[in-house]
């Protein structure tokens, strides 16, 4: 999958460095594998939640931030849509966003 754009997590882990580690190790997986489907990324990460519109929210540093992408399967791309705290994300509306 192509991830757009790693600038964002990087700007992000700049002022949260203990995100840091797992921002790089989310992207690096994201890169290496073409999903398919919504499906095949809750199997490789079981406490992702699925929302409409073909995004989907991962959980980092044990739920202490959100990181929120769109995926283009067909195309495979994933888009970074938000990435920010458990308290900023329940003031956002997920699937619009």
């Amino acid at each position: 999958m192509r991830v757009i754009a790693k600038g964002t997590l990087r700007e992000f882990w700049k002022q949260n460095p203990e995100s840091e580690q797992q921002l790089m190790s989310w992207y690096r997986e994201a890169s290496k594998f073409e999903w398919k489907s919504p499906n095949e990324i809750k199997e490789q990460y079981a406490s992702a939640s699925i929302l409409k519109n073909n995004r989907i929210v991962f959980n980092i540093c044990g739920n202490k931030y959100r990181l929120i992408v769109e995926i283009n399967f067909p195309r495979k791309w994933v888009f970074i849509r938000f990435i920010g705290t458990h308290k900023e994300y329940d003031k956002i509306d997920a699937n619009n966003i």
